[in-house]
């Protein structure tokens, strides 16, 4: 079978701090008998691709046959320049020249851009192929809720016109969040069927290593406390002021630390508000690379979220597997749909907006033994490996393709 997998934002390894999803599941769909190429974008704030003066460029990495399409470059993810780039990527797919590649059978479009399952509509009338419209984020739900735009704006109605096209014309509807079926009933428009494909991880990144030698977080850990990490950035979307509130008013506990390593808009509006404590550090912002050494300092983990309606149909983020791969206890603050910190046993939901509420979640984890927290946060890297690796995770994903073509 012939998979063609089409993102502006699909990062292979040459190339990438951190390979995407999406190349993982390419390359194991490889191994399952299939040619599979990846179709991208080379303006991507993820990858550094070499320039060059072709607009279309082939390559192939790890049996994966890549289509690199040269595309409008931006600085700034919120900007003018990102819309206009995706508007370039989307134009130059409609040029690519298809008599020179093999018809594929099947064509998967994963968002972000969600303008992208126009062309694999185009794709699907020309070739009479199956059809997969993949989501990863719910527009434009996700930038009603999060973005502040009105449901009444032009934006927002032109990409609510395509979400629905997409689920109308798509021979399969896929999403990395696990209720993505419950937003696609709620729509009306459709019965095609809805499959979850969550994130996941490549098992060779986190084997064969000693990351307790060398880790240069070890000596930035206060000695004989209890260290309580979070990882990740520090903005509006994060919903961390319950967490900031119950470091405030914890400073009384002196065997309690906590270690917050990232970046965002509102990390300095935190250090002003924490300038008294003395039970906090604030760390800059760190490499995908080293995000592994810092969490294995910690004891246990924090994750929080914006109260949304997105989270009603699930989360599926990177930040929760690489808490999970780290075997240490989770304790996360939003609403919504239950996750694989429910379904691992690794960690404890506080559906609160009172910091006293959390701050007596954080004493009773900080009473556990070492052994119990250790039995906790090994079974949600127990869980993660049974479940969610990319090669699982891709043979699960054809599978369902290949029920519905026969």
């Amino acid at each position: 079978m012939n998979i063609w997998f089409i993102s502006k934002y699909a990062s292979p390894p040459l190339y990438a701090k951190a390979s995407s999803r999406l190349f993982y599941l390419a390359k194991e769909m490889q191994k399952l008998g299939n040619d599979v190429r990846l179709i991208t974008s080379d303006a991507n704030h993820f990858t550094s691709i070499p320039n060059t003066d072709n607009i279309y460029n082939y390559e192939c990495q790890e049996r994966v046959d890549i289509t690199w399409i040269k595309t409008k470059k931006y600085k700034k993810t919120a900007s003018i320049d990102r819309i206009l780039s995706w508007l370039d990527f989307e134009w130059k797919l409609f040029r690519m020249p298809l008599k020179t590649m093999i018809k594929p059978d099947v064509v998967i479009v994963s968002s972000l851009s969600i303008f992208t399952i126009l062309y694999g509509y185009f794709l699907k009338k020309r070739f009479k192929i199956f059809l997969v419209f993949e989501i990863r984020d719910i527009w434009p739900l996700t930038l009603i809720e999060e973005g502040g735009f009105s449901k009444w704006h032009p934006l927002s109605l032109i990409i609510g016109y395509i979400e629905k096209f997409g689920y109308k014309n798509s021979d399969l509807i896929v999403g990395t969040m696990p209720n993505l079926k419950q937003h696609v009933l709620n729509m009306r428009i459709t019965n095609k069927p809805v499959f979850c494909s969550p994130l996941g991880f490549e098992p060779n990144n986190y084997k064969g290593e000693d990351i307790s030698l060398n880790n240069p977080f070890q000596n930035l850990i206060p000695e004989n406390k209890i260290v309580i990490g979070y990882a990740g950035s520090m903005g509006i979307s994060n919903g961390m002021q319950i967490f900031i509130e119950a470091i405030r008013i914890m400073n009384v506990y002196e065997n309690i630390h906590f270690l917050l390593v990232g970046s965002g808009d509102l990390k300095e509006k935190y250090q002003k508000l924490l300038c008294e404590n003395t039970n906090v550090s604030f760390l800059p912002r760190i490499e995908q690379n080293q995000v592994k050494y810092f969490l294995s300092t910690c004891d246990f983990l924090y994750l929080s979220t914006q109260a949304s309606k997105v989270w009603d149909f699930g989360q599926s983020m990177n930040k929760v597997v690489e808490y999970m791969l780290a075997a240490k206890p989770i304790i996360a603050t939003y609403s919504g749909y239950p996750s694989m910190i429910n379904e691992s046993d690794c960690g404890v939901f506080v559906n609160t907006k009172n910091p006293d509420e959390l701050r007596d979640v954080f004493l009773a984890y900080a009473k556990l033994s070492k052994d119990q927290l250790s039995q906790i946060g090994e079974n949600g890297r127990r869980w993660i490996f049974e479940n969610r690796t990319y090669a699982k995770l891709a043979a699960k994903y054809f599978e369902k393709i290949d029920s519905l073509l026969d």
